[in-house]
């Protein structure tokens, strides 16, 4: 699959010494959705405002369709969307009017039929002589898609997009995004929403205090770093782990009335049988068993306070 955005080597460092990003290569495919997660300050924002032209690299190289960001800036910038997270809007200016305006700022000819078609996708039609100030939360977010998406880019991204909206709403952008991708355009989000990744992305990136960590298809990461865990329901519930249990993966929950053996279920020997074997052996009774396979969310979670790089055992994952 072709790359409609290539970074190599992107590097950024600030007067203060502060250095955002170090040396980030990273090729997104045209077409897919690519979700980019990480922790609070970890280079997320600072790595789309570099391929969007907003801020300059202090090292690197960023192609956009085949176009340089630096010697290129106006192709690659009419390839781009952006919705930034901060609301920034005309209040008194009408939903329709704004967005129109923006596509002006692209010197995109006027195009009624395009917007009509765009506002009605965003469920912003109805709104559309409505003042941006008259508007809730959840709808301003929107026009700000309907702006970024006026001068038909073929690159969307969307920092944080669904922040302050609720559920009900975020289900809806969730299908606003599947639709967009489904025309062509190349979805790439930030988000602190680990499910929302977990929905809706084809690969996810993990960035970690200026490293990307890791670059993955969605599912072979589930797979790859994913363990799963039994749940034994217990007859009555336990203080502490006996001693018979000692050499187990297991910790108790529920007030001691679970038992949780976490295990690799690619591994040839699960340690399942031997477990419930020993609990027989120990004369620990129980009522049911389940298992759960790990989330998005705990693979994150386990790689963000593993260090700035990803486990030896996944380094062959980790490109692009």
């Amino acid at each position: 699959m072709n790359s409609i955005i290539s970074v190599s080597g992107l590097g950024k460092a600030y007067a203060s010494g502060h250095v955002a990003l170090h040396s980030v290569d990273l090729d997104i495919r045209e077409g897919e959705i690519f979700a980019l997660l990480g922790p609070n300050g970890a280079g997320k924002t600072t790595l789309i405002s570099i391929i969007c032209g907003i801020v300059s690299p202090t090292s690197g190289h960023v192609l956009v369709n085949g176009h340089d960001i630096i010697r290129n800036y106006r192709q690659t910038r009419t390839a781009i969307g952006l919705v930034p997270q901060e609301l920034h809007t005309d209040a008194f200016e009408t939903v329709i009017s704004t967005v129109r305006f923006s596509r002006g700022l692209f010197g995109k000819a006027r195009n009624d039929a395009y917007i009509e078609k765009l506002l009605r996708d965003l469920s912003l039609w109805d709104k559309r002589d409505a003042k941006i100030m008259e508007l809730s939360g959840g709808m301003k977010r929107r026009v700000m898609i309907a702006k970024a998406l006026s001068h038909e880019p073929r690159v969307l991204f969307l920092d944080e997009p669904t922040a302050g909206v609720d559920v009900e709403l975020r289900k809806d952008m969730w299908n606003m995004v599947r639709h967009l991708r489904d025309t062509g355009v190349t979805i790439i989000l930030t988000t602190h929403y680990i499910e929302e990744a977990e929905e809706m992305a084809d690969r996810v990136g993990v960035i970690n205090k200026g490293r990307l960590v890791l670059v993955e298809e969605k599912d072979v990461l589930m797979r790859k770093l994913g363990t799963k865990t039994l749940t034994v329901h217990l007859n009555s519930p336990l203080a502490t782990i006996p001693d018979a249990l000692a050499g187990w993966d297991v910790s108790l929950g529920d007030d001691g009335r679970d038992l949780d053996y976490r295990f690799d279920a690619r591994a040839e020997d699960s340690g399942v049988p031997a477990l419930i074997g020993a609990l027989g052996e120990a004369g620990i009774g129980y009522h049911d068993l389940s298992t759960r396979q790990s989330s998005l969310e705990d693979i994150f979670v386990g790689l963000v306070h593993s260090g700035d790089a990803a486990p030896e055992a996944l380094a062959e994952g980790t490109g692009a």
